[in-house]
């Protein structure tokens, strides 16, 4: 069976100028005609390439900013610390936070049985917890458990002498703005530790008799020449030494790092007191990784 071809003969809809002729024999204006042909059909091809490479660049630019909104808060989480070997939170024998009295904002005293005040430079302490998993604002009714040391290194519940004592140790609910607020005295420093204040943030004032509930475990640093000061006074025998034996690059939590997200803000003086300041911010996106650990004490 024979096919039959009706009418004259063309290329790509266009008749031959020269039927009977190669079609390299068309002529010059055949040939001008192909060659716009190609560059309509170039031209298309064009468009459709900057059409993806227009939808890839806007999805790549959602992808940024859905990114740089994940980060956009500015803020770097505390560090995870270890609670150290003193924390009365059950982990490691005595447990005050089961204790009726542990919400408290004057943990100068013990309470309870004992109202044994510990001697020292008053000390107002106020941390500000951030929620970074919702934009970084006020971590509002977060319970945040502090505790630290007296003006001889010593810790309460611990300590030899003062099993029966829990001064320098609270519990505070945060309010709207995420504070919570602690007056203390000014710890002492202790051989092989730089000068600072353990704390533990649960969810909530219910949450905080169990320590797996912990959402944040860390321990904030005083500045130098803040504690020179203190320590230079009669009633922190001993802190002047080892201080001068420790230093925030070789101190066994803060060494990592010299403290860099944990150093407090300090005013005040001897006299009047000082006013200590952190800002805690805690992503609860992430799985915490400090709390029970035999470090980070004496």
């Amino acid at each position: 069976m024979s096919t039959h071809r009706t009418g004259p003969p063309s290329y790509q809809g266009r008749p031959l100028t020269h039927p009977d002729e190669e079609l390299v024999d068309q002529g010059l204006q055949f040939d001008i005609g192909t060659l716009l042909s190609r560059r309509r059909m170039f031209g298309l091809a064009g468009v459709g390439a900057l059409g993806l490479t227009l939808a890839a660049c806007t999805s790549t630019t959602a992808a940024s900013t859905t990114a740089t909104a994940s980060s956009s808060t500015g803020l770097t989480e505390i560090p995870d610390e270890t609670n150290g070997p003193y924390p009365a939170d059950g982990t490691n024998g005595p447990d005050i936070l089961e204790q009726s009295g542990v919400v408290r904002s004057d943990i100068t005293s013990s309470f309870g049985t004992s109202t044994t005040k510990a001697d020292g430079v008053p000390m107002t302490l106020t941390l500000t917890i951030l929620d970074m998993a919702n934009g970084g604002g006020a971590f509002a009714g977060v319970a945040v458990y502090v505790w630290h040391c007296d003006a001889g290194g010593n810790y309460s519940m611990y300590s030899q002498g003062l099993e029966n004592e829990n001064y320098l140790r609270g519990v505070q609910i945060a309010d709207s703005a995420g504070k919570v607020t602690f007056t203390s005295i000014f710890p002492a420093c202790y051989s092989g530790r730089w000068p600072h204040v353990h704390f533990e943030v649960y969810p909530d004032e219910a949450s905080i008799a169990d320590a797996d509930k912990r959402i944040c475990t860390s321990q904030l640093a005083f500045p130098k020449d803040v504690c020179d000061v203190v320590y230079a006074t009669d009633r922190y025998s001993g802190s002047q030494a080892n201080l001068a034996g420790v230093s925030l690059t070789t101190d066994n939590v803060f060494g990592e790092d010299g403290a860099a997200h944990q150093m407090a803000t300090v005013t005040g003086s001897v006299d009047d007191g000082y006013q200590v300041a952190l800002t805690v911010p805690i992503d609860t996106t992430t799985t915490p990784t400090g709390g029970s650990a035999p470090g980070g004490g004496r």
